[in-house]
């Protein structure tokens, strides 16, 4: 079997959530102690989660990350402030829970699996994954960023991630990247898939404070799109020819976490982008998505003209890295417990002369 059939066998796998387990879990929620819908979006968060696991309440205890690390040829076109060799110092912070995911990480009590999937440099650390596909893409300002073959074999790596950390008991994933470069990538990802004009949708980022740079990037980005070219209708043309091996991988681990029914965090800009791949492949992966919070890139809003993102927080946050995980991971938990172990009117013997009121005290 090639790779694009493997793929796509995972793909073709992918069903709604489940649909009994949601009528059974909005009917828990409206039954708990308090007015319905009085606790918004954690009560969303608690109906969504037993429509992935079929479950009202779930053993949510073990979390990870997994962050994908590669490096983008175009940095070599000064799209960026950072030096790329900053990718392999970062991906050796990873695993000593020293970079913002890691902090936020040892809160939450979740774990990082990081995975070197395209550095351009190697990394001796163990605790580091090596699945590198190249040594990071090519400048795809003069060409595709890589071949159609490396897209799938770095999708069936995210893929298989997933397999590896539900295989170890982990019943919430999150999805981290790192890579000098990657907020180009993910820009022109993001206008193919949802038609955004450039101009509206490059930011500075890492550290960039000059027009003149600013000023680069955009026409960089412009000829990128003009050299490649990539089909529009074809997920797997736009990311072989203007993504990242980070954006790849992560695709894969959204069909994997659809696939084996896994709760999966959207992180920020670059995860955002990777998400909306697999919904244009597949829009039941939405159904498996948790939305973490809302980024300070300028591209991030055209998402919505394809995929229906409703992020949880607005924290002003644009670091990456998986760091708007643990936050979700906290309001998960959160739903959960309210699942578990909140009363029901019945439960509290609180009077019928106030529950007979309760469709009137709706907010």
């Amino acid at each position: 079997m090639t790779l694009y059939n493997e793929i796509m066998t995972y793909l073709d796998g992918i069903t709604p959530a489940d649909s009994a387990a949601v009528e059974k879990a909005i009917q828990r929620n409206n039954d708990l102690l308090k007015i319905p819908g009085s606790l918004g979006r954690i009560e969303d968060i608690a109906i969504k989660l037993a429509g992935v696991t079929g479950k009202i309440v779930n053993d949510l205890s073990k979390k990870c990350i997994i962050i994908m690390s590669a490096d983008n040829g175009v940095v070599a076109k000064g799209v960026s402030s950072a030096p790329q060799s900053v990718t392999v110092t970062m991906t050796e912070c990873f695993t000593k829970k020293v970079t913002g995911v890691g902090v936020f990480s040892r809160v939450s009590n979740s774990d990082l699996f990081v995975y070197d999937i395209g550095i351009n440099g190697d990394i001796q650390d163990p605790m580091v994954i090596n699945k590198k596909v190249r040594y990071g893409t090519a400048d795809f300002s003069e060409g595709p960023a890589m071949t159609r073959e490396e897209c799938y074999q770095a999708v069936m790596t995210g893929i298989e991630a997933v397999k590896d950390a539900v295989d170890k008991g982990y019943k919430v994933i999150g999805t981290g990247e790192m890579g000098i470069g990657n907020t180009s990538s993910t820009t022109l990802v993001i206008c193919a898939l949802t038609g955004a004009n450039i101009d509206d949708c490059v930011g500075k980022g890492t550290g960039m404070v000059d027009d003149e740079s600013y000023i680069n990037k955009v026409n960089v980005l412009k000829q990128a799109m003009e050299v490649n070219k990539p089909d529009v209708n074809d997920v797997f043309d736009v990311v072989s020819k203007v993504g990242g091996l980070d954006i790849a991988g992560l695709l894969g681990v959204y069909i994997g976490c659809a696939y084996y029914k896994v709760p999966v965090v959207i992180d920020g800009y670059i995860s955002t982008a990777a998400a909306l791949c697999a919904y244009v492949l597949n829009k039941n992966t939405f159904d498996y998505m948790f939305e973490s919070h809302t980024t300070e890139e300028i591209g991030y809003k055209a998402v919505n003209k394809v995929m229906p993102i409703n992020p949880m927080f607005d924290m002003h946050m644009r670091l990456g890295e998986g760091s708007g995980c643990p936050f979700t991971f906290f309001a998960m938990d959160a739903a959960n417990s309210m699942m578990e172990h909140m009363y029901t009117f019945a439960q509290s013997s609180i009077s019928s002369e106030y529950t007979d009121k309760l469709d009137d005290l709706q907010f």
